[in-house]
């Protein structure tokens, strides 16, 4: 975990190195990051936001090239969301099976289905934003057998908003003087701000069961 907080804090310099010893296997290095982070329900620890941001600052620099991350990024979150889709289509009907199950049935499977199909496509778009939740929600989305065509168009408008707000911003302001002196500290605002929303709604989910 100490190694993962460390890729994070020092996420500019890190990837500085890669460039420098990997050359353009640096694309396949970012797009493999970015497709795992949102693609395997395992790993929604790996960089996703900052590393977007390192990258857009780095391509300012034209240490790498701003169309071909732009490509590669929104193909590698576009994939990484249908491939955890998919794992949760295959496994939703094998583990909810039983009909009277407390934790794992039917029920629950048929709940998870209609709010999807009534709520699911802001919650694709919008969990792009947030860590950890946007690694989730393509699978749980699988799992309730949302509509693969509305599934589908909500993930793709998620990811290249998602890819062009973090990237374009790391373009245009991941250079500016105060921000490259004071880089761990954007990145930590970054993952701060990535996951305030989280911190809002349990505030808000402890609050009401208080009352």
């Amino acid at each position: 975990m100490m190694n993962v907080i460390e890729f994070f804090l020092k996420l500019d310099k890190n990837l500085v190195l890669v460039i420098k010893n990997y050359g353009t296997w640096t694309y396949l290095f970012l797009f493999l990051i970015v497709f795992l982070e949102t693609g395997i329900v395992i790993t929604p620890f790996l960089p996703g936001d900052s590393l977007l941001f390192v990258a857009g600052a780095l391509a300012a620099h034209r240490a790498l090239k701003l169309e071909w991350l732009y490509i590669l990024l929104c193909l590698a979150a576009i994939l990484g969301d249908t491939s955890n889709y998919q794992v949760g289509h295959f496994i939703g009907p094998k583990v909810f099976h039983k009909e009277n199950g407390r934790l794992l049935n039917k029920e629950h499977l048929e709940h998870a289905h209609q709010f999807y199909e009534k709520h699911g496509g802001k919650t694709i778009i919008l969990a792009r934003f947030i860590p950890v939740i946007r690694t989730y929600a393509p699978f749980v989305a699988g799992i309730g057998s949302m509509n693969y065509g509305r599934f589908l168009s909500y993930n793709i408008i998620g990811a290249v908003a998602w890819v062009s707000v973090l990237l374009f911003g790391g373009y245009l302001f991941g250079n500016i003087p105060v921000v490259r002196n004071n880089f761990t500290i954007v990145i930590m605002a970054i993952i701060f701000v990535s996951i305030l929303p989280v911190i809002i709604n349990f505030i808000k989910t402890k609050s009401s069961y208080s009352k």
